[in-house]
């Protein structure tokens, strides 16, 4: 007994005939009437009855269809389970973002995953960047989109990407309708700077002692969003990145800051550990719709 032989006696039963299960086939009339003979030889039972070139199930017969059907619901099931797995309806993907990109790309690119997918399983929670590598490190995520904050083990870099800092401010401020400006310009005016341990906070320490000009620090904030948000509310200049501020459309005016501060950030996978299929498909999502914003430019490769 083969799977030829079960699937030519399955189609006769379900078309009640030989000549509609040779067309389902795709094979002649007596090469199905020879496979339902070797399975009744096999079996060691008819399962049809020839009458005057017309057959009907024995007792026998259908007993036997009964569980046929049910192995082939299970076959059935498998294909059903391997389609949804190859169209990737079946994956699961669980991403951290921080959150300039969390609040405008990473929707875009989710959006775009589920547009081609239909339907997935996806989990983006939005941290800082050490939160992130080590949810990386400890594979609890499948990717990681953040800065790099050092020596990092257990992490590869699948992609990086830079940004330089705007000073976000009101519309009306004194300095909104500049091109650039440097620590020079802001000289006396009160400042939003994000929290002393970050990279940027660094830089502009940097850029204002070599230009010898003592900042006016109003408030110290993390992450930039709320720093924005302070800009917003007319506490003082925020120098963040160019991507956060664009949450705020109308309410705040970004002016490029010099010299340039970059606001770097990549995308992590754990090392050695290969990437999902949903995690491949989401990469190049992600990829397509950084491509967009003018603002950032990828680093190498």
């Amino acid at each position: 007994m083969n799977e030829r032989q079960i699937r030519a006696f399955k189609l006769v039963m379900q078309h009640g005939s030989v000549t509609a299960a040779s067309q389902a086939l795709n094979i002649s009339q007596p090469a199905v009437s020879r496979l339902v003979s070797e399975l009744e030889h096999s079996v060691g039972f008819p399962v049809f009855l020839r009458k005057g070139g017309k057959i009907e199930p024995t007792v026998e017969g259908r007993q036997f269809m009964q569980e046929v059907a049910r192995m082939f619901y299970g076959l059935d099931r498998l294909e059903q389970v391997a389609r949804e797995i190859r169209d990737l309806r079946r994956a699961v993907l669980n991403v951290a973002a921080m959150p300039m990109i969390s609040l405008e790309i990473m929707p875009k690119a989710i959006a775009r995953l589920l547009a081609e997918v239909g339907s997935m399983k996806i989990a983006h929670d939005v941290y800082g960047s050490p939160q992130i590598l080590d949810l990386v490190s400890t594979r609890q995520i499948d990717l990681g989109i953040g800065q790099f904050l050092g020596l990092q083990h257990n992490i590869d870099v699948i992609a990086s990407y830079r940004t330089c800092c705007v000073c976000a401010m009101l519309p009306d401020h004194p300095l909104s309708g500049h091109d650039v400006l440097t620590p020079r310009d802001l000289k006396g005016y009160p400042l939003v700077a994000l929290s002393y341990h970050t990279a940027v906070a660094s830089y502009v320490t940097q850029s204002f002692a070599e230009a010898n000009v003592q900042p006016q620090i109003a408030v110290e904030s993390q992450p930039s969003y709320t720093a924005c948000g302070l800009a917003a509310a007319g506490v003082g200049i925020a120098i963040v990145d160019p991507l956060t501020p664009r949450a705020f459309r109308a309410n705040l005016r970004l002016v490029p800051f010099k010299p340039d501060i970059p606001f770097d950030f990549h995308i992590f996978k754990p090392t050695d550990t290969p990437l999902s299929r949903p995690a491949e498909t989401f990469c190049q999502h992600l990829s397509d719709v950084l491509a967009d914003f003018g603002e950032v430019t990828r680093l190498g490769p």
